[in-house]
């Protein structure tokens, strides 16, 4: 059985775990990293670094032009949304969506990395001549449903919804029968689980980025910050990456 995935790394503490999670499963994975125009380069950056730790092949794919269109977030445009600073669980916790939500940003890069491996599936498929019945096509994203800032696009029940939109807008599945599969390993864990798995695993976080905010150190105020330095607390270990 060929296991065929694409990672969505980020750069970040989950998205190095989530990446790391893929490999110990067995999966030929690689990375894809999506440059959407964010106010800073940092992740990008750590998401290179990640990948080649973990030995991973990764790829940064150019949209830019998609801060333009979701600008209506303060990780898309800092001069006129400003972070929000020192909140703490509960005012995360809010009803309110922040302003660091980024308009249908999962969905986008949901389809993209869909697109590349939906083409290389159909490559070992139609070119080399694998058996469909013995191909596996997975996407792993590091979302979180417990410790977070509460994005709806990190909810199961979206990820239920994407997988059946993008099998059905999908050759791979509706002529070969082999689903797209959306893996989010961490889904249900709380910030400490995550830190303790990333450790189990061997997760390069010494290399990874979670703040919100572009600059030499973290700043440690962003609701990203605060949530990493909670779970690194919880889980009674020192942040490799400070």
């Amino acid at each position: 059985m060929t296991k065929l995935a694409t990672v969505l790394l980020s750069g970040g503490l989950d998205s190095a775990t989530a990446a790391a999670w893929v490999l110990a499963e067995g999966w030929q994975a690689q990375a894809l990293s999506i440059d959407y125009g964010q106010a800073h380069r940092r992740e990008i950056l750590s998401a290179r670094a990640v990948a080649e730790s973990l030995g991973m092949p990764q790829r940064t794919a150019d949209a830019r032009f998609f801060a333009g269109l979701a600008g209506h977030s303060a990780l898309t445009d800092q001069a006129h949304h400003a972070l929000p600073e020192r909140r703490d669980a509960k005012a995360m916790g809010a009803s309110d969506i922040p302003i660091t939500y980024v308009p249908l940003r999962n969905s986008v890069f949901l389809t993209l990395a869909a697109a590349q491996l939906e083409s290389q599936a159909l490559q070992l498929i139609e070119t080399q001549g694998t058996d469909p019945k013995d191909l596996r096509a997975g996407i792993v994203i590091a979302a979180n449903a417990l410790d977070y800032s509460g994005y709806p696009d990190c909810r199961p029940e979206f990820y239920e919804a994407a997988a059946k939109m993008l099998n059905l807008g999908a050759k791979l599945f509706t002529q070969y029968g082999v689903a797209i599969e959306l893996l989010t390993p961490l889904i249900s864990l709380s910030k400490a689980d995550i830190v303790r798995l990333a450790g189990r695993l061997k997760a390069p976080l010494h290399l990874t980025w979670s703040c919100y905010a572009g600059g030499d150190r973290p700043c440690g105020v962003c609701d990203s910050c605060i949530l990493r330095a909670k779970g690194f607390a919880e889980a009674g270990l020192a942040d490799p990456a400070l």
